[in-house]
C-alpha cells in the first residue's frame, strides 16, 4: 500500500520547497518529489545564486582594476584566478542547497528522490510514481502542487554543443572566453554578458527586438543600454539569429541580413519554457497551453480538483520570488482556507551594474490601457550618497494615477536599486500614493532619498533638482 499524503509537492526549486515548508508548518503530512540531488532547483543551483556570486566577483575584480586607486588605495599586480572565483560560487550554493535539505526535514516534510509524475486518481488522491536512480516508489496525494521549473529555451538553427550552450554552461567556462556572442538580450544574456565582459571576453549581444530590455519601461532600457556599451558590451538590436554551431575550436553565428560572426563560445540566452513533460498530466485530465504553461483558475489550481501549479510552469513571469508567493499562497489556502497573491507589486530585478529594477506597470502600458498618469524621475546623479560611493549612473522613475495619484509602477536603474525596489513594492501593496512617499522622512545621506525626489517630481515639487 502506497503512502499517503496530505499534500505532495512535485519539485524542490524556489516555490516547491517554499510550498512544502509552509504545507507542513500548517500541520499538512507533506512530502516533496524532486530527481536532482542538490534541492533549491534552477535557481539555487544554476541560476540566480551562482549568477549573482559570480556578478559579486566579477565586479570587484573591476573595481580593484579600475576604481579603487581615486579612492587613495593603491593595488598592484591585480589578476585574475577564474578558478578561485567559480570555486566560491560553487561553495555559496552548495551550502544553501544544504540549507533547503536540513529546513525540509526540520519542519518535517519527506523528501523524495526522483522523477515524480501522475499515474491518475484514486480513491483518497492521486497516486504519483517516483522514479529514481535507486529506488521506485508510489505515493498518494489528497492534493498535489506542481512546482517542476522550467528549462534553457531553445532556437531554431542552434547546434549545441561543448561551445554553444545556455546559462548553466556560462557559469563554468574553464576560461575566459576571447570572444563571447550572447543571443538574447534580456535578464540572463545581461547578466551573464557582464560577468564575462569584466573579466575580459569581448562580448557581442545580439536582440531579435527593436530595444534592449523591450519588456521594461523605455526610458530605462535606453539608459541601460547607452551604459552597457560604455561598459565594452556590443549590442546590436533587430537581429534575427537563424543559425549558431560548433566550428573547429570555436563557432559561428548566423543572422539575416548580417555577415557571420566568429566567436569562441556562444550564450543561448532566449527565455525559458516550462517544464511539463513527462508528468503524467493526461492522466488526471490537465492539458498545457501552447507555450507548455498549466491553466489555472484564481487560486492557482488546475482543471482537476485538488491539483494546483505554480511558479514557472503557469502564467506570469518567471521569478524565483513569484513562486515563492505563490506557493506560500497554496499553502496557506490549503491549510487555513485562504491565501492570495498581489501580481501588481511583484518586483523584477536585473543584477548588473548598474542594477535595474521594476515594479508594476510601464507608461507603455499604461498608455496602451487608456490610464491616464504623472511621471517623476530624479537622477542619482543628484544624489550625495551615490556620489560618495562613486556610482551615479541612472535614475527612479515613478508612475503614479493622474486622478488619485495612487502608484502604479516604480522604474529604476542605479546603484543597489534591487534593495530600493522593495519601498516601492511596499507602498504599492498598501495602495499608497506618490504624496505617501513623498511625506516619509528618508534618512540622509542615503540612496532611498532618490525614491522620494522621484516622488517628489510627480508633483514638479523636486527639491534638489
Amino acid at each position: 500500500m502506497s503512502q499517503s499524503f496530505d499534500v505532495v509537492v512535485i519539485g524542490a526549486g524556489p516555490g516547491g520547497y517554499v510550498a512544502a515548508i509552509r504545507c507542513a508548518q500548517l500541520g499538512l503530512r507533506t512530502a516533496c518529489i524532486e530527481r536532482e540531488s542538490a534541492l533549491g532547483g534552477t535557481c539555487l543551483r544554476v541560476g540566480c545564486i551562482p549568477s549573482k556570486a559570480l556578478l559579486e566577483s566579477s565586479e570587484r575584480y573591476v573595481e580593484a582594476q579600475k576604481h579603487l586607486e581615486e579612492h587613495g588605495v593603491k593595488v598592484k599586480g591585480v589578476s585574475l584566478d577564474l578558478a578561485q572565483m567559480l570555486a566560491r560560487k560553487d561553495k555559496i550554493v552548495q551550502g544553501l542547497t544544504d540549507g533547503v535539505a536540513h529546513l525540509l526535514k526540520k519542519n518535517g516534510v519527506e523528501r523524495f528522490d526522483g522523477h515524480g509524475s501522475f499515474l491518475g486518481q484514486a480513491e483518497d488522491g492521486y497516486q504519483i510514481q517516483i522514479k529514481g536512480a535507486e529506488t521506485d516508489a508510489v505515493i498518494t496525494g489528497r492534493n498535489v502542487i506542481i512546482a517542476t521549473g522550467s528549462k534553457v529555451a531553445d532556437l531554431p538553427g542552434v547546434e549545441w554543443s561543448d561551445r554553444v550552450g545556455g546559462s548553466t554552461e556560462a557559469l563554468a567556462y574553464p576560461k575566459v572566453p576571447k570572444h563571447l556572442v550572447v543571443i538574447g538580450a534580456g535578464v540572463i544574456g545581461l547578466e551573464l554578458g557582464s560577468v564575462w565582459a569584466r573579466l575580459g571576453a569581448d562580448v557581442t549581444v545580439l536582440e531579435y527586438a527593436d530595444r534592449c530590455l523591450p519588456t521594461m519601461d523605455a526610458d530605462i532600457g535606453k539608459q541601460a543600454a547607452r551604459i552597457f556599451k560604455r561598459q565594452g558590451l556590443t549590442l546590436k538590436f533587430g537581429v534575427r539569429v537563424t543559425g549558431a554551431r560548433k566550428k573547429g575550436k570555436g563557432c559561428i553565428v548566423e543572422a539575416e541580413g548580417q555577415d557571420p560572426i566568429a566567436c569562441d563560445r556562444v550564450l543561448v540566452a532566449v527565455g525559458r519554457t516550462p517544464f511539463t513533460e513527462s508528468l503524467g498530466l493526461e492522466s488526471v485530465g490537465i492539458s498545457t497551453d501552447k507555450r507548455g504553461r498549466i491553466p489555472i483558475d484564481e487560486h492557482l489550481q488546475t482543471s482537476a480538483k485538488g491539483i494546483y501549479a505554480i511558479g514557472d510552469v503557469v502564467q506570469g513571469a518567471m521569478l524565483a520570488h513569484k513562486a515563492e508567493e505563490e506557493g506560500i499562497a497554496v499553502a496557506e489556502r490549503l491549510g487555513t482556507g485562504w491565501g492570495h497573491v498581489n501580481y501588481d507589486a511583484i518586483p523584477n530585478v536585473i543584477y548588473t551594474d548598474p542594477e535595474i529594477a521594476t515594479v508594476g506597470k510601464t507608461a507603455e502600458e499604461l498608455q496602451a490601457a487608456g490610464i491616464p498618469f504623472k511621471a517623476g524621475s530624479f537622477p542619482f546623479r543628484a544624489n550625495g550618497r551615490a556620489r560618495a560611493i562613486g556610482s551615479v549612473e541612472g535614475l527612479v522613475k515613478i508612475l503614479a494615477h493622474a486622478e488619485t495619484d495612487r502608484v502604479l509602477g516604480v522604474h529604476m536603474i542605479g546603484p543597489r536599486v534591487g534593495e530600493l525596489i522593495i519601498e516601492a513594492a511596499m507602498a504599492m501593496s498598501f495602495g499608497a500614493s506618490s504624496e505617501d512617499i513623498a511625506r516619509v522622512c528618508h534618512a540622509h545621506p542615503t540612496l532611498h532619498e532618490v525614491v522620494k525626489e522621484a516622488a517628489l517630481a510627480v508633483d514638479g515639487r523636486a527639491i534638489h533638482m
